[in-house]
């Protein structure tokens, strides 16, 4: 059987997804919405038919057969650039924090429920494309530079690696420079959602940001916690 759909020139998605039958109603769903789908499911095959396809979007189960979804997010991060949303069976916090200390943009619980997917998933392409807007596109702090239109940051002239979601979230931070950001604010930019109180994705990603960009954990200069309101990215002088 043909795991592909072609569509128009569509954004490709490939879900890894050992759960047959959802995976196929997921597929029927994108691909009556637009997009071209692909099916994986075999978790050992991930890796390869990620790095192979370099699809817009990944959709990548937790527990695959093989190889599971966090090995795999792990071993791709640095060759695909892409957004990958992970689907997890769990509520636990912690399968969610490994998940994006991993290298995933953003999860879904399972049951997956299809507008919710479409939503994060459209959320995830727009920011994967923010970068070829109009605005202005290189910001300078000291030995920091962030570039926009290459998606790349340098310090000190070192790239510095950063994962999709972390590179949306610190363009974000330093293009509202001298402004507090609150958690309500990121979170409608970047994931398109309200923020319900509990969600920690955006905290995980500021503190693996900030050794990233030379800001001391500890006693941060850069990307300061604002308490019980947000973030402030600190200008220089």
């Amino acid at each position: 059987m043909d795991d592909s759909l072609p569509t128009h020139d569509q954004d490709h998605v490939l879900i890894i997804e050992d759960d047959q039958r959802l995976a196929e109603l997921t597929r029927d769903y994108l691909a009556a919405n637009g997009f071209r789908v692909t099916l994986e499911a075999d978790g050992a095959r991930g890796v390869e038919r990620i790095l192979s396809l370099q699809p817009d979007l990944v959709i990548l189960d937790l527990m695959l057969p093989g190889e599971d979804g966090l090995s795999i997010c792990r071993r791709v991060r640095d060759d695909y650039p892409g957004p990958i949303l992970m689907l997890t069976a769990r509520t636990d916090d912690m399968d969610q924090v490994l998940g994006l200390e991993m290298g995933a943009d953003d999860y879904v619980a399972k049951p997956v429920q299809p507008r919710v997917l479409l939503a994060r998933m459209r959320a995830l392409l727009r920011r994967a494309e923010i970068g070829e807007g109009g605005g202005e596109t290189r910001l300078t702090f000291d030995t920091l530079e962030i570039d926009n239109s290459t998606r790349e940051a340098w310090l000190a002239g070192e790239r510095i690696e950063l994962t999709s979601a972390e590179f949306d979230l610190l363009w974000l931070l330093a293009s509202n420079a001298g402004r507090v950001l609150t958690r309500e604010e990121i979170f409608s930019q970047l994931r398109g959602i309200k923020y319900d109180g509990q969600d920690r994705s955006i905290d995980v990603r500021v503190s693996r940001i900030r050794p990233k960009i030379g800001d001391d954990p500890n006693q941060p200069h850069r990307i300061k916690t604002v308490r019980s309101k947000g973030y402030l990215f600190v200008r220089d002088g």
